[in-house]
């Protein structure tokens, strides 16, 4: 049986219509990818399959400051107590070679008085590193052994107070605590400033002492393939770098011209690429003059295109305030959607949506407008409504005492 023609010619058919239909561009989804630097400033690597693992202790001070804490108080406490079994055998040896262990000799001279056995010896090697002294126990003249022991573990003791005390200093005072009180917003911003595409970023300092010779430096992580062929998974693009008087909180803005890696990028590009921007601060501790170093990162979902910061910053009886609840907020403002290269290439489109922004303003002041007259003349009207009513009432009472 022959199949029926349809009366629809073909072309107008829901198939023809379909496919002449223009197809929207379809972007693939962005593949999540670990970020190299987490929001806390730490890297996100891990090393593997270190073979020279001699290396570390050639700068054994540096690897015990790196330690964790629990490792550090582990090491503190096994170097003490072993110094002093060592030495506390070293004094035992001394009072043995010397037979002061011998019950019979208990009237001679002795190396080292009321040393009778290795718990004494052990004692004594703790009053002499500690430099206790609690009197019972001492050195005589007698034996040059028990004085070279003596000056020995002087100088050994001296050498592990100087290394262990100054790791435990080096731990407390380090160059990350500082930067605890370095905040950075939690999203960056790309809006219009100034006529151009902006990258910008909030940072700030809690507390009241500053930082001296506040640097910020913007680098641009993404894995880049080379023209041979070689893939790149951590390509590191140095953006810009500014010197800072960090009083107050700062909005870094990065100009996104002809020498940025964010020139060819576009709002709807913005969301697909794997692109990470680290932000890193540095400077010299006003109190301690150490360097500190204060680190972050943003990557796509964390941008946000055609957004501005909020201004936290006001004046109150000649004093300036910050407001940091309102740290790290975002308004709305309008942005075109298209790259830098494109506005550079078209200005009419940076034009229109200033524009349509500036008509926008205006609409919105004049609905404020509009409500605040509205809003009086209820006012006008509702005083005037009571004072007819407060008249009435006192025209009817005067009435009633005419009548009487």
């Amino acid at each position: 049986m022959l199949a029926r023609k349809s009366i629809i010619p073909e072309e107008f058919g829901l198939p023809g219509l379909v496919s002449r239909t223009p197809r929207k561009p379809v972007f693939r989804d962005r593949v999540n990818k670990a970020r190299f630097i987490a929001k806390n400033g730490s890297c996100n690597l891990a090393h593997k399959n270190i073979r020279e693992q001699g290396r570390f202790l050639q700068d054994v001070f540096t690897t015990l400051v790196d330690l964790k804490w629990r490792f550090t108080l582990v090491i503190f406490t096994t170097t003490f107590v072993s110094s002093w079994l060592l030495f506390a055998m070293s004094w035992w040896l001394v009072a043995f070679a010397h037979g002061d262990l011998d019950p019979e000799r208990q009237n001679l001279s002795h190396c080292v008085t009321d040393v009778k056995s290795f718990t004494s010896a052990f004692l004594f090697s703790i009053e002499v590193q500690v430099t206790i002294g609690f009197g019972g126990r001492m050195i005589t003249e007698q034996c040059l052994a028990a004085i070279m022991v003596l000056i020995l573990q002087n100088i050994v003791g001296l050498i592990i107070n100087a290394v262990m005390l100054g790791c435990i200093f080096m731990k407390t005072a380090q160059s990350n605590r500082r930067a605890e009180t370095l905040i950075f917003s939690r999203h960056a911003v790309i809006a219009v400033r100034n006529n151009c595409l902006c990258f910008m970023i909030r940072i700030g300092d809690l507390r009241k002492s500053m930082i001296i010779g506040a640097t910020v430096r913007l680098q641009v992580v993404r894995k880049t393939t080379t023209p041979e062929g070689e893939v790149i998974p951590i390509h590191q693009i140095d953006v810009e770098g500014n010197s800072l008087f960090l009083l107050a909180p700062l909005i870094i803005c990065h100009v996104i011209d002809k020498n940025s890696p964010l020139y060819d990028l576009s709002a709807m590009e913005l969301q697909c690429s794997d692109l990470e921007v680290i932000v890193i601060l540095e400077g010299v501790v006003e109190t301690t003059g150490i360097t500190t170093q204060a680190r972050t990162s943003y990557v796509s979902e964390e941008i946000r295109w055609g957004h501005r910061f909020v201004p936290i910053v006001t004046e109150e009886e000649g004093v300036y305030s910050v407001d940091y609840s309102k740290f790290g907020n975002t308004v709305k403002v309008a942005t075109p959607s298209c790259s830098a290269r494109e506005l550079d290439e078209k200005p009419h489109i940076l034009i229109q949506t200033l524009q349509k922004s500036e008509l926008s303003y205006q609409n919105s002041l004049r609905k404020r407008n509009s409500m605040r007259r509205n809003n009086s003349m209820r006012k006008v009207a509702g005083s005037s409504g009571n004072l007819r009513r407060n008249t009435s009432g006192l025209v009817t009472v005067a009435s009633g005492m005419c009548h009487r």
